[in-house]
């Protein structure tokens, strides 16, 4: 008996002629997922196998593997050879220990024959296994619509049986979409800004803005700790660390109080996509949510939108806080998203912000300094990190 990780994935069976291409591309995410444990990887018939992975590291490798984009689930399953007594005593032996720990639990054989070469069908697999089954644990019971216990064999080159069926993040492999950069803070929101739209198939870069002194160490680690969450689904993350603290300064002693926070976003999406064209992403992203804050009102995103020329995906635009947290829990990020470290996001907030800015003013307070020199000086000073 050998045990194996069968991988399914669903999206991907509605690319057309296109499916070899994202069938590739999800094996090899998987493989740089399994980076280290030594995996055989197998593509065959719809269904991708993880073979040669040691026991000590099979719980490693399926926990790896729930984090990859393409995947709808996993499970581990003994592989055996299609002789039917082989079959029936890999079953009963995978069967033990759930009866073990509850004996009258009820059970469904779910059978599906591929190699219609096979001398039962479906069927008669489902009803001769079945029996065997209740022959060696009489305390169990068939119940077809709700059973505890679902016994799943699949007949291929080999057998393959399994109870377990492990969740996967689902969407689409990585790098499969192009590319787009992350403008991340120390919040909630970003973070999971970056995993949906990984999870559609982008390649992600990251852009921070940090404010020493007026933020600290803390806030910088924070970040970073945050990107390294967001890499465990997406992948290797090129985070760009943008000293921001003249500009903001500037903002604050030249500009109108109540325009700070817009014309902050204005700067920090200009410097973003500075950094992105030189990545050749082609788009931003953000965690914005309409009507979060006073900078995230429909007038304030379109006067943002119109600081650049690429698209800015928003994909948290209809969600509320409670939504994004629950994905944020989900994912892993919330945690450390909440820690007390400000950035510069948040401070020097205005008690009054406007809430309706009007483009023709924010393009005026904006000429009337000149942050030139300043946008220069920042994107010269900012650090490249690699996160994985």
């Amino acid at each position: 008996m050998e045990r194996v990780l069968l991988v399914r994935y669903t999206e991907i069976h509605l690319k057309g002629l296109n499916r070899p291409y994202f069938e590739r591309a999800l094996v090899d995410n998987m493989k740089r997922a399994l980076r280290g444990l030594e995996p055989k990887i197998e593509r065959e018939h719809g269904r991708i196998y993880v073979r040669g992975v040691s026991e000590e590291n099979f719980g490693e490798a399926l926990d790896r593997l729930t984090r990859v984009f393409g995947i709808h689930s996993i499970s581990p399953a003994a592989a055996v050879d299609k002789d039917w007594e082989t079959v029936v005593s890999a079953a009963l032996e995978l069967m033990e220990p759930m009866v073990a720990e509850k004996p009258d639990s009820t059970f469904k054989v779910l059978a599906r024959r591929s190699d219609k070469r096979y001398f039962m069908n479906s069927d008669a697999i489902n009803k001769e296994l079945g029996g065997r089954v209740l022959d060696r644990f009489p305390t169990l019971s068939v119940d077809v619509h709700k059973p505890e216990i679902k016994l799943s064999v699949e007949i291929r080159d080999m057998a393959y049986i399994y109870c377990d069926e492990i969740p996967g993040p689902a969407g689409m492999p990585t790098g499969t979409a192009g590319k787009a950069s992350l403008l991340i803070s120390g919040g909630i929101d970003s973070p999971v800004a970056g995993y949906m739209m990984a999870k559609r198939g982008l390649t992600l870069s990251a852009v921070h803005f940090y404010s020493y002194p007026y933020t600290s160490e803390r806030a910088r680690d924070k970040v970073v700790e945050l990107t390294k969450l967001v890499s465990r689904y997406a992948g290797e993350i090129r985070l760009f660390l943008v000293p921001f603290t003249d500009i903001q300064m500037t903002i604050y002693e030249k500009c109108p109080s109540k325009e700070t926070t817009v014309l902050m976003r204005r700067l920090m999406m200009r410097i973003a996509e500075r950094i992105a064209r030189s990545e050749g992403a082609m788009a931003l992203i953000t965690g914005e949510s309409l009507g979060q804050v006073a900078s995230q009102t429909l007038e304030a995103l379109c006067v943002t939108n119109d600081a650049v020329d690429m698209p800015v995906f928003r994909p948290l635009i209809g969600f509320d806080k409670d939504e994004i947290m629950d994905i944020a829990r989900r994912i892993g990020t919330y945690e450390t998203s909440i820690l007390p470290y400000e950035d510069c996001c948040t401070v020097f907030v205005p008690k009054h912000p406007v809430t309706k800015p009007k483009l023709d003013e924010l393009r005026a307070s904006e000429a009337a300094v000149d942050f030139s020199e300043m946008i220069e000086k920042a994107i010269e000073n900012t650090e490249l990190m690699i996160v994985r």
